[in-house]
């Protein structure tokens, strides 16, 4: 269920941007299909990634307030995962966004591969 709220939220709207770069610049379906699996994979990354940190980061760390989703007891990855299951959840996540970029020109997706790694590694 968790999965699903993401993937229909954060991952949608990067879906939405990135595929509409790839129709603009002339990709092919298979390339479109590539980077739609791309941007779902860096979507659900986001999400957990910020679960981690919100749950592992300090107010001040975050710049804004931290433990707000225990508070609220709302579902998270690491209250399902467990931090450390988490955090590997979220390099698996990073792992399937990188493949689905191998087929395309290494300098033309430098780019893409550098969005996903700074979500992946972000700190706040």
């Amino acid at each position: 269920m968790l999965e699903y709220i993401h993937v229909h939220k954060t991952a949608r709207l990067l879906e939405a941007s990135a595929v509409s770069g790839a129709i603009v610049g002339g990709g092919t379906d298979a390339e479109i299909e590539s980077v739609r699996r791309y941007a779902r994979s860096i979507g659900l990354l986001f999400q957990v990634v910020d679960d981690v940190l919100d749950t592992t980061c300090t107010s001040e760390q975050l710049g804004k307030t931290a433990g707000k989703d225990v508070e609220a007891d709302k579902a998270t990855y690491p209250k399902l995962l467990g931090v450390d299951r988490a955090r590997a959840y979220a390099a698996e996540l990073l792992a399937m966004a990188e493949a689905e970029l191998e087929g395309f020109d290494a300098e033309r997706a430098a780019p893409l591969c550098h969005l996903a790694r700074f979500i992946a590694y972000r700190q706040h």
